[in-house]
């Protein structure tokens, strides 16, 4: 077994020392001591490998050698370390395997040579022949997400170049990474960048689902940076003494309220303003709502009001704007979803996006009709678990009624404890697309059991991340067929959608599948 170095051009010889020219500069090298060091790894490789380890196998004779094949070293050539036959130039190549079968024959040892089934074995090692490794379907959407987390904080180099801008409105569509960049920018506002004193930042979202996420993400944060309120606007009068009201009175939401709010916020001590509002889901904020905000502004005309939308998510015949001038902002790459989801969602939305992240399994369809859509969505779920995911990556969501589980959760653990189930890794998730914007799970089921037009659709594909495998395909139920995850009930009874607050969503959907 001879182990070779093999150094390119640009190789030199003086008194002993080897160099060699790199970036225009020679710098110092040692190839023997490299060839011999690689020599004593691989043999130590080799020998404590289960297969070479039989006491009948024993050890043989290694050896080391160094190839210069753009450089001549001369017959007369000859260090201590390494004499003339250790050593081929490029006047020894014609004859090089004959000069390297020779060199074990100068080595005296008391290893055997190698036969030909040890050659075989030895070949085998170092090519990791029957040693085999496949990464899971986990491992693989880890990858994806890695690969989503690092473009989008790339992107958040956006906020470096607006950080003079204190009124901005960022456009993205679903999959853009808008989410994230508002974390971002309200971590970086509380925590004071680029020579700017911290600020009291508030960070708002419309959803309740979101509302946690941004608690739960913010709470791992050093306290410096954490924003002073993080929740729903619904929170945030809470947090100023206001009650909610009733959901089934869309007035008090997009009158009231924000009357009372407005009037709060004038009332509010100094130390209770904030320096900066950052709202992600703007597009689902009433024109009302936007008042008692500027309101609560430590400086209602410079204060910072970094709202994040997409016109396309929106749940509401509303179109709610802050009365103050904006400074528009496109994000035009889809960082967070695969290339399979964002294709095929791609009709769906109006602005055209580069798609950047990456490739997945491909998007799945099964036709059925929207009163089996639910069975078939729960055998989906099945075939999936025993493809190999989690219950803690999958998520079903509906387009229509509410799952069962879904209904029976929100009735047992309140909003607040169901939403507590989505970061539960011991069970698949339920929702509802209209609530579950800007949320991510590895696989996604989406259950499209209404009839409609086309809106809905683009809303629901906001939940995919680019680990998710979009997937209306499923097999036609079995009768009687019962599942296996926790919580599940086989009954099928009506509820509600997730419209909250009162306000009416449009009447919306893709073809059922």
């Amino acid at each position: 077994m001879v182990v070779v170095e093999v150094k390119g051009a640009g190789l030199q010889v003086e008194d002993g020392r080897w160099t060699i020219m790199r970036d225009q500069r020679r710098v110092p090298i040692d190839p023997v001591e490299q060839v011999r060091q690689a020599k004593y790894a691989i043999c130590q490789y080799v020998e404590s490998d289960p297969r070479w380890a039989h006491p009948s196998r024993g050890k043989v004779r290694f050896a080391h050698a160094v190839v210069t094949p753009f450089v001549g070293l001369g017959i007369d050539f000859d260090l201590p370390d390494c004499p003339r036959w250790m050593l081929h130039d490029r006047e020894d190549l014609p004859e090089l395997a004959t000069r390297l079968a020779d060199i074990p024959l100068g080595f005296e040892t008391h290893r055997r040579v190698p036969t030909a089934d040890d050659c075989d074995l030895l070949v085998s090692i170092l090519t990791a022949r029957g040693v085999d490794a496949a990464g899971s379907l986990v491992d693989e959407a880890n990858e994806r997400a890695h690969r989503a987390d690092r473009l989008t904080e790339e992107q958040s180099q956006i906020l470096r170049v607006t950080r003079l801008l204190r009124r901005l409105e960022i456009r993205g569509g679903a999959g853009s990474g808008k989410t994230v960049l508002a974390l971002t920018q309200a971590r970086q506002l509380a925590a004071g960048r680029d020579g700017r004193k911290p600020e009291r930042v508030a960070l708002l979202c419309y959803s309740i689902g979101l509302a946690t996420h941004f608690q739960r993400e913010v709470a791992t944060w050093p306290h410096r940076q954490r924003p002073a309120f993080v929740g729903t606007f619904e929170d945030l009068a809470n947090r100023w003494g206001l009650a909610s009201g009733s959901r089934d009175d869309p007035d008090y939401w997009e009158e009231t309220l924000p009357r009372l709010m407005a009037e709060r916020a004038a009332q509010l001590p100094p130390g209770e303003r904030y320096d900066s509002f950052v709202v992600d889901e703007a597009q689902d904020f009433a024109e009302s709502w936007w008042r008692p905000l500027i309101a609560a502004l430590t400086d209602e005309t410079d204060g910072g009001l970094f709202i994040y939308s997409d016109e396309n998510q929106r749940l509401f015949n509303r179109f709610g704007r802050p009365p103050v001038p904006l400074v528009p902002l496109v994000l035009d790459h889809n960082l967070r979803n695969t290339k399979q989801i964002a294709g095929v969602f791609k009709p769906l939305a109006p602005l055209r996006m580069r798609l950047e992240g990456g490739d997945g399994p491909a998007v799945t369809f099964v036709q059925t009709g929207t009163e089996e859509a639910l069975a078939v969505a729960d055998d989906q779920v099945d075939l999936l678990l025993d493809e190999g995911w989690g219950p803690e990556d999958i998520a079903l969501l509906t387009t229509g009624r509410r799952h069962p589980v879904q209904v029976e959760r929100q009735e047992d653990l309140g909003q607040r404890g169901y939403w507590r189930t989505f970061w539960e890794d011991e069970d698949v998730f339920f929702g509802h697309v209209l609530g579950a914007k800007g949320m991510e799970r590895r696989v996604v089921v989406l259950c499209v059991n209404e009839d409609g037009t086309r809106e809905r659709g683009s809303t629901s594909a906001s939940p995919a991340p680019p680990t998710v495998s979009w997937s209306s395909r499923t097999r036609r139920p079995s009768p009687g067929r019962s599942s296996r995850w926790p919580g599940h009930s086989c009954s099928r009874s009506p509820g509600a959608d997730d419209t909250p607050m009162g306000s009416t969503a449009r009447a919306a959907g893709v073809r059922a599948l």
